[in-house]
């Protein structure tokens, strides 16, 4: 059971979620954060304190946000715009700081 974060997201970065992470596996991009699938522990400690309730299992999200799940995943396996390698598994996104970027479909997201 992985989170994930959806399109309510987009736009808002709140960061609650970053702060409550007791594992520091929520990346921010430019418009979004990520969790990161590899590092979550799925202790459910960042859907709470989500102020537009973004966050959900990949069992429990709002279908409409279905491409979401891949755009998690796709944030940490693949180059992001303007890098050269994914960002992988780095350990802790305290340390890595934030990303800047998006994938191309959250970049070029627009609300329905």
């Amino acid at each position: 059971m992985t989170f994930v974060i959806g399109a309510a997201c987009v736009d808002v970065m709140d960061r609650a979620c970053v702060d409550e992470c007791p594992v520091d596996c929520i990346y921010v991009g430019e418009r979004m954060a990520y969790i990161n699938p590899d590092e979550c522990i799925d202790c459910s400690a960042c859907e709470p304190v989500c102020p537009v309730e973004a966050i959900a299992t990949v069992e429990e999200l709002a279908p409409e946000d279905a491409p979401f799940v891949t755009e998690n995943a796709r944030f940490f396996s693949e180059p992001l715009p303007g890098r050269t390698e994914p960002l992988g598994s780095p350990g802790g996104a305290a340390d890595v700081g934030p990303i800047g970027v998006d994938t191309p479909f959250v970049q070029s997201y627009v609300a329905p």
